[in-house]
């Protein structure tokens, strides 16, 4: 798989460059390698690189973090895909002008510039103890995000007043200008410049939001937090982001959860893992020990002979299933703990043992696994 490529190469620009500059760059591009105009077989491929770029950089808050932090720092997924658009949507959509290579007019059905658009997401951070994320809990987050004005409700207007119907656009949030090229007659459409898209202008501006209709503002949210989930799992939160534009839904609030490792136990999908020491005669004569789980202690009765590597399994004593009756297991594996300072009557009771057993020693044989395997790779 190729390298991929910086933002800024893919569009041939400078960091320092403007929007003007990287809507210009894409623009060019995309006359160039759009799959309308452009059959060669990796037009498509440097198409979505292009477009993939423009996503980021034309995005202030998303080329920020690009710059800051680099591909980890911008998630592509769930951009538009501008090569499924003609050429005429497609510059109408990101540029406000349409009529490519057309001779007439762009179709009335087209995206407004004051049309309702979702709000952008949030994500947050949640420390969770491995029980926590076991069993589940309630946890209380703080959400800072744009809310309606609590003085104007949203219209931006001080009390008493109303927004009125911009006089430059005639309340349509965009002006158009007809222009003669090479192609053809091409109309171009520009937001208005007098009320930035919105069709209205508020002439007494609210003195709480300053004619925004949005405030800033700090929330304690609770999340329920379900059993069974892992370090690096996300709640999602609908509607919890920020508002929407022009009547848009509000965008989604995403909680990471980062788990904290325990001090015996390990995960491995739902299951619970545990490593145990037990000494030379435990595993030679057996015994029945007790072992901790996260529903407290049980008993383990360990056979004769057991040798060290050994894995039990407790059953239903692992991390629930998400959204499920059923849960995991614990694991619990066996290590024979050999001792390194004894005393005399332990050592006389191990020599004494050790002379009954005889020295000699043997060799193991390789596994029927490891000569089958050998046999197939010749």
């Amino acid at each position: 798989m190729a390298e991929k490529r910086d933002y800024y190469e893919v569009l041939g620009i400078a960091r320092s460059a403007t929007q003007d500059d990287i809507k210009k760059a894409f623009r060019d591009l995309a006359r160039q390698y759009h799959p309308d105009v452009n059959k060669a077989a990796d037009a498509e491929e440097k198409f979505k690189e292009i477009n993939e770029a423009y996503g980021v950089l034309s995005d202030p808050e998303k080329r920020a973090s690009y710059d800051r932090f680099g591909f980890s720092g911008v998630n592509t997924q769930g951009m538009p895909d501008y090569s499924a658009m003609d050429l005429s949507d497609l510059f109408e959509t990101l540029f406000g002008f349409g009529g490519f290579g057309g001779f007439g007019e762009a179709s009335s059905s087209r995206r407004r510039h004051n049309q309702p658009s979702r709000g952008s997401d949030i994500k947050g951070y949640a420390k969770l103890s491995f029980e926590e994320a076991v069993f589940g809990v309630e946890k209380e987050v703080e959400v800072t995000r744009n809310e309606r004005c609590s003085v104007c409700d949203g219209s931006g207007a001080e009390p008493g007043t109303q927004p009125v119907t911009c006089k430059t656009c005639q309340g349509q949030g965009e002006v158009r200008q007809m222009q003669q090229t090479f192609l053809g007659s091409m109309v171009q459409v520009t937001t208005c410049p007098t009320c930035g898209g919105r069709g209205k202008m508020v002439e007494s501006p609210c003195r709480n939001c300053r004619g925004s209709g949005l405030e800033r503002k700090t929330r304690q949210m609770k999340v329920n937090i379900p059993a069974g989930v892992d370090d690096g799992n996300q709640i999602r939160m609908v509607g919890e982001g920020q508002p929407g534009a022009n009547g848009g839904p509000n965008g989604n609030y995403y909680l990471e959860l980062d788990v904290a490792p325990h001090k015996f136990f390990r995960r491995s999908g739902n299951d619970i893992l545990l490593d145990i020491d037990i000494n030379v005669a435990q595993a030679a004569l057996g015994d029945e020990i007790k072992v901790p789980t996260v529903d407290g202690d049980v008993n383990l009765r360990i056979p004769p002979g057991t040798q060290p590597g050994r894995v039990f399994r407790l059953k239903d004593k692992g991390a629930p299933v998400l959204n499920r009756s059923e849960r995991g297991n614990q694991m619990v594996t066996v290590n024979v703990n050999i001792p390194t300072n004894l005393s005399k009557q332990q050592e006389e009771l191990l020599t004494s043992l050790g002379k009954t057993m005889g020295t000699d020693i043997k060799i193991q044989e390789r596994s029927f696994f490891e000569k089958l395997k050998d046999t197939f790779s010749g």
